[in-house]
């Protein structure tokens, strides 16, 4: 039987790990999904015991039945991670003398190559809502930008939201783009986008925190917008409905590499702090090719 709980319960150190990686400038997308997986942890150990109460036999508990509910690799690791990074905090913060999840054995991800949009199919899903007369303006102008921006500067649905903008210069032709961890990095624009944004501004209503993006109520558009907005016209223009915001971001690597730029500048264009992330294109483009030898070599 657990001893009665002496220290602080789990769902009030939730609250303050969330509000502390909120001042540490991490997304809204994390915020959310940490959130959610956290809630589910405490809800799983009701009654709740103190976080002192909480040890390596609880968490494999917990994690075992992530595993019997079906959970695929990926979603465990994230919640994983939200529990290790949960109680560092309280390490941190002197609440806790060790972090039983740093013994967690963390499921191996499954090695897959992103799906790649072609050049065409890319250009043809924009050009679709450049062209149309269904979607009505200022939706059309805001909608073609975002949708360069995604393509043309290869960034997060995140981080095109949080757009200001004070945070893009169209005579220059760059961009101020703030990452994972409220890192900031400046990236080209391209020609196309410079136009389609300049197009936007001149019929868009001003927003008060200087959002570059705004929804139909004047506020800052949301990265659900955008996802529901980019399935929609993906499956208008393309008859995919797979297509998601980091399909651009995809798309923008891949060409780029196919094209022969150097490596290390899409890392520093993507923001990836670490190269063996961007390397995952260069087995894209290894598929690529080995598609193009299928069709066409008589010995293949």
């Amino acid at each position: 039987m657990q001893s009665e709980a002496t220290g602080p319960d789990l769902s009030t150190c939730v609250q303050s790990y969330l509000a502390e990686l909120g001042r540490r400038g991490a997304s809204r997308h994390t915020l959310r999904n940490y959130s959610s997986d956290l809630h589910q942890l405490a809800d799983y150990l009701q009654p709740a015991p103190s976080v002192e109460q909480i040890d390596l036999t609880l968490l494999r508990e917990w994690l075992g039945n992530l595993y019997d509910a079906g959970l695929t690799p990926i979603s465990i690791r994230r919640k994983i991670a939200a529990v290790r990074g949960l109680f560092r905090f309280l390490r941190e913060e002197g609440l806790l003398a060790e972090n039983p999840a740093a013994r967690l054995r963390t499921p191996k991800a499954p090695k897959r190559i992103p799906d790649v949009m072609s050049a065409e199919k890319t250009n043809r899903l924009i050009d679709t809502v450049e062209e149309s007369q269904v979607i009505e303006k200022p939706s059309r102008e805001r909608d073609l930008a975002f949708l360069e921006l995604l393509y043309g500067c290869g960034i997060r649905v995140s981080e095109l939201v949080g757009i200001d903008i004070k945070d893009i210069d169209l005579t220059t032709g760059w961009l101020r783009v703030r990452g994972k961890g409220n890192k900031e990095r400046q990236v080209p624009l391209g020609t196309r986008a410079v136009a389609a944004v300049e197009r936007y501004l001149q019929g868009r209503t001003v927003s008060a925190d200087g959002a570059l993006f705004l929804n139909g109520k004047g506020a800052r558009l949301s990265d659900r917008q955008v996802r529901r907005l980019v399935k929609m016209y993906a499956l208008v223009a393309t008859g995919d409905s797979t297509v998601h915001p980091h399909s651009f971001r995809h798309a923008y690597a891949t060409h780029l590499l196919n094209d022969g730029a150097d490596l290390r500048a899409i890392q520093e264009l993507l923001g990836h702090a670490r190269l063996s992330t961007t390397q995952q294109y260069t087995q894209v483009s290894l598929a690529d090719l080995q598609a193009v030898y299928d069709r066409a070599h008589p010995k293949a």
